[in-house]
């Protein structure tokens, strides 16, 4: 633990020196931009907002989140402008808004889009026996369809099965934890970070070595939320409160299953974007990934054919579907308007956060399993989980090993890799902006009339109920 404890204050020492070295700037010739640490600010701002005026100020919040969003979105550029030049922010802008946040909110809109035309119908009521079944089935179900494609599936039958009740807001909260995030670790569908493994030369079933941390934190946290929710259900049947259902039993039926065809679509879509930039035909002569250029930077091809796809599928879901599915599942446009509007600040603001930790993660002097699941897991917790991999991935291939996985960055032993993907999948879900679904499944309980915890108030159940189970999985399996 002494150890543990010594890594933890080294990560905070390092990221704390300022100015830091980030990146290399190409101007006709190369040149080594230096970023401060001051240009965080308007990161920080931008969640303190966040977290904040959602508690002080949430009508004027509500009303005016792109307008906050767009200041502070401004107060990184500008500096960021004046310190490097105009062609380098505008540069690092476009390059955060094309391929990174585009194909991030197109994918978000699909699901959400194609989920919101299936809805699940019957007598089915929320109990802890049932809670933790469908918890459960959500869970496996991430690493076959994605956490995000689970959580915009699955979100609103939870929240049906569960209307009658009062206490519910730690159903989502575990809902959260389960589907939006660790049940993703499977399969490089089920989470960015894998995909990006599985394009870097980790094999595509290599992710299944997962499996038992998998089951192991899906014991512990339905365990707990089993006692959990039965101390609440009492509640509930203890103020005569009843499930509105015609007739007792487990009748259920699916409307809108032929759905599931688009939703395959849109994984098949995030799949190819993953295979087809390794494939000489979709390479310019330099080996880089061809595509629509916008100055410097480069729309590439297979991101194009991604969102093709995944618009296709939205549309196709729209017209052949009932609008009565959607009238059921109290459908509106509100959460993906939210997350849109929000995320688009967090990818731009996020970006001297990232330049940092691309510059310095190796310098972290990190060499064990437990450090590289911790440091991996930590900053995933409040940064883009896919480029803090990629990060620590790199760092890992550099360390000169000469057993383990073979892959296009480096020899990297198994308990490591399995160390960086438990922490970059697992601990998304420290926070609302940990994962892409976990603030569009807060945003949809909260249109349902559940009311979901702040921010910190979110973070004191992560720190309550999934520090404990990480501090486990690190003794069990990283030590």
């Amino acid at each position: 633990m002494k150890r543990f404890i010594a890594f933890c204050a080294g990560i905070l020492a390092t990221l704390s020196c300022s100015p830091l070295s980030t990146m290399a700037a190409e101007a006709g010739s190369e040149s080594t931009a230096s970023v401060p640490l001051w240009l965080c600010i308007p990161f920080a701002g931008l969640l303190l907002c966040i977290a904040v005026l959602p508690l002080v100020k949430a009508e004027w919040w509500e009303k005016n989140q792109p307008i906050a969003v767009a200041a502070w979105s401004l107060l990184f550029i500008i500096p960021f402008a004046v310190k490097y030049g105009a062609g380098m922010a505008t540069e690092t802008v476009l390059e955060c808004i094309l391929n990174d946040y585009l194909t991030f909110i197109v994918l978000l809109f699909g699901l959400f889009c194609v989920a919101g035309n299936i809805t699940l119908e019957g007598d089915l009521a929320g109990s802890p026996r049932v809670n933790v079944i469908f918890l459960a089935i959500g869970t496996l179900l991430s690493s076959c369809i994605g956490t995000t494609g689970a959580s915009m599936l699955m979100v609103r039958p939870m929240i049906k099965m569960n209307s009658w009740r009062r206490r519910k807001s730690h159903i989502m909260i575990f809902f959260i934890f389960l589907i939006s995030n660790i049940g993703g670790c499977l399969t490089p569908i089920g989470d960015p970070p894998l995909l990006m493994g599985f394009m870097r030369g980790v094999p595509f079933f290599w992710s299944l070595h997962l499996f038992p941390m998998l089951i192991f934190n899906m014991v512990v946290l339905l365990t707990v939320f089993y006692f959990l929710d039965k101390r609440n259900y009492r509640k509930d049947i203890a103020a005569g409160m009843r499930p509105d259902i015609s007739k007792p039993g487990t009748t259920i039926h699916l409307e809108g299953a032929h759905n599931i065809i688009f939703l395959v679509m849109i994984v098949v879509a995030v799949i190819l974007s993953g295979s087809l930039p390794s494939l000489p035909a979709f390479q310019d002569t330099a080996g880089n990934v061809a595509g629509i250029p916008f100055g410097e930077v480069v729309l590439g091809f297979p991101s194009i054919i991604e969102i093709a796809i995944i618009l296709l599928a939205a549309f196709l879901s729209f017209r052949t579907s009932n609008p009565e599915i959607r009238t059921k599942n109290h459908f509106t446009w509100g959460a993906i308007k939210e997350v849109a509007v929000l995320f688009i600040g967090i990818f731009i603001t996020m970006q001297p956060a990232l330049m940092i930790l691309k510059a310095k993660g190796g310098e972290l002097g990190i060499t064990e399993p437990f450090e590289m699941f911790w440091a991996t897991g930590l900053l995933s917790s409040f940064l883009d989980n896919t480029p803090t991999y990629l990060v620590f991935l790199t760092t890992a291939g550099s360390l000169g090993f000469t057993e383990g996985l073979i892959t296009t960055v480096g020899t990297i032993p198994v308990r490591m890799l399995i160390a960086i993907s438990c922490g970059a999948v697992f601990m998304g879900a420290n926070t609302y902006i940990g994962n892409a679904p976990n603030f569009m499944v807060k945003s949809i309980s909260d249109e349902n009339g559940i009311r979901m915890p702040s921010f910190f108030g979110y973070l004191l159940w992560s720190l309550s109920f999934l520090i404990p189970v990480f501090l486990l999985d690190m003794l069990i399996f990283f030590l």
